[in-house]
């Protein structure tokens, strides 16, 4: 294919460049709405099976921050027996850190034990309403603080079902700044991991070919089963308003006072529903790249498709104006792309012994779509796939679904399913789900699923909207950061996000990519940073050209 210009340096990404991209941009900041947008049919909630039961002995553990029992849930005792008032975490006891091992690095294979990177775990109630009775233990990891430390930092880093451990340990050096005054710290939050990770049989990658076309119902049916099967005790239990009263756990055992938070994706609404439920408790708070969950299914998925429909189109423009792989104008790239992942319907793609499905080509297109700086990985996987190497899309799904070098799973897509449907009562019906399929086939076909099994469906446990509710009257300021070039949770979200908070201030920044912070941009990290470290928030309406 011919092209207008040159290809310049920037976008002569090698077929190792996989390995230079940073995890952070890839692997901790997934969003909750791609479970309304992306997985909206049989995928029930973007969720797979990770091929481990819950009892496993081959899951991933670190010294100091294993599960306790097999299953991540221990008998509880008479020790805080009583009910936990409001602004209190009474019987949080002390963390005992020490060295973490048995983590894996970014490229897949087992990371040397790092003396910076401590570990360590706390008990908390399974079941809040009974917190004398049977216990899980949160897995957490610091990177203490390298200066004068004046408390710490808890970081949730996306998800629903993002693992803190392995983010942290993989990312604290893009914290630095903070790390100098703070104790860096994060944990897999209830259902994660080695928090009593959901785990539900089977393989991702079949489910994934399976819901989206014939036969999804019944595979879905199948999958529940075994979610149920595997890690029904945990399921009723996952939800983001228990998961904030382990931050509140965490805190107390930290010995801070207040807790001071830095969320990103998911865990900005993990954070506003902690400042909602500890309002007293809430110190500095950074919500960075917004999601507001008040919204319905139908809201958020096309919301979000009109938020990757934008982005690509920004990508089309960029890859044109520098010599482009797949087109000559941005209509051309579009349809290259949207052409050769729907041929992936009728025709996958062979990559050695695995299959590039439908499914997984979607999630490697929308993958680099997360950073400006990934597109040109974007650029060269669909140029290749489409003279038949699809190996290069195919790792860019894998950094979605949580696929190891090995071939195994972490527990990211069926701890998303699991907290997703915990956070709703929703329920859309086949045809609920279907009429939103057709607006994202309008607004953005490469999102378009074949199968119309509704997000949910099947799932044991009812749900609720508790972690909709969101009002932080009486906390402290918080600071939230919207970009406006935000495929998976577009700007419209935190300026809502902030008006719900009540005590919120907006930080705008007008460039690409999910999440703001880690963007290269000077003038964001420069507010956070002051804020964090000072108490001194941004004017208002301040906003930050892109980078």
């Amino acid at each position: 294919m011919s092209r207008p210009s040159p290809k310049s340096p920037r976008r002569a990404v090698s077929r190792h460049y996989l390995g230079e991209i940073d995890k952070t941009m890839l692997m901790g900041m997934k969003k909750t709405a791609l479970v309304s947008a992306l997985c909206l049919t049989a995928l029930a909630g973007c969720a797979g099976p990770t091929g481990a039961a819950t009892g496993s002995t081959t899951a991933r553990t670190t010294a100091g921050a294993s599960t306790g029992t097999s299953t991540g849930i221990s008998a509880g005792s008479s020790a805080g027996a009583s009910a936990t008032a409001p602004g209190a975490a009474q019987g949080s006891g002390a963390i005992a850190w020490k060295t973490c091992t048995g983590l894996t690095g970014p490229d897949g294979k087992p990371a040397a034990a790092d003396p910076a990177l401590q570990c360590g775990t706390l008990a908390v109630p399974l079941d809040y309403s009974r917190p004398g009775g049977e216990r899980i233990n949160l897995a957490l990891i610091r990177v203490k603080a390298t200066g004068d430390r004046i408390g710490s930092l808890v970081f949730n880093f996306g998800g629903p079902g993002g693992s803190g451990v392995d983010t942290l340990a993989m990312a604290a050096r893009a914290f630095a700044a903070l790390g100098t005054r703070y104790d860096l710290v994060s944990f897999d939050p209830r259902g994660v991991e080695r928090s009593a990770g959901v785990r539900c049989g089977g393989d991702v990658e079949t489910i994934l070919a399976a819901v989206d076309g014939a036969g999804g119902d019944k595979a879905i049916r199948k999958y529940v089963a075994a979610c149920e099967k595997d890690s029904g005790k945990v399921l009723p239990h996952v939800g983001t308003v228990d998961a904030a009263r382990d931050m509140d756990r965490i805190r107390a055992a930290l010995g801070d006072a207040k807790l001071n938070y830095f969320g990103l994706s998911y865990g900005t609404q993990l954070g506003a529903v902690y400042a909602t439920h500890f309002p007293k408790n809430t110190g500095r708070f950074v919500l960075d790249a917004a999601y507001d969950p008040s919204g319905t299914f139908a809201d958020r998925a096309v919301i979000q498709a009109t938020g990757f429909a934008t982005s690509f189109a920004a990508f089309a423009k960029d890859c044109v104006a520098q010599g482009c792989d797949l087109g000559q104008d941005p209509a051309a790239v579009k349809k290259t792309v949207e052409t050769f992942v729907d041929g992936l319907r009728d025709k996958p793609l062979k990559v050695g012994k695995r299959t590039l499905t439908h499914a997984l080509g979607q999630l490697g297109v929308i993958t680099p779509l997360y950073a400006k700086a990934t597109w040109p990985a974007l650029e060269q996987a669909v140029a290749a796939a489409v003279k038949g190497d699809g190996a290069m899309l195919l790792a860019l799904a894998d950094t979605y679904t949580g696929r190891r070098a090995d071939g195994t799973y972490a527990t990211m897509l069926t701890s998303m399913q699991a907290i997703s449907c915990a956070d709703t009562s929703e329920r859309p019906t086949p045809a609920q789900a279907a009429a939103v399929n057709r607006k994202i086939k309008k607004i953005f076909p490469v999102l378009a699923m074949s199968g119309t099994v509704p997000p949910c469906a099947h799932w044991p446990v009812p749900g609720d909207n508790r972690a909709k509710r969101i009002d932080a009257t009486g906390s402290a300021p918080i600071m939230v950061v919207g970009a406006k070039g935000d495929p998976a949770t577009p700007y419209r979200w935190a300026v809502s996000l902030t008006a719900r908070l009540k005590t919120g201030t907006l930080l705008t920044y007008e460039g690409e990519g999910h999440g703001a912070y880690l963007s290269g941009s000077a003038c964001v990290a420069q507010h956070v940073n002051t804020y964090l470290l000072t108490g001194k928030l941004p004017a208002r309406d301040t906003t930050c050209p892109a980078a």
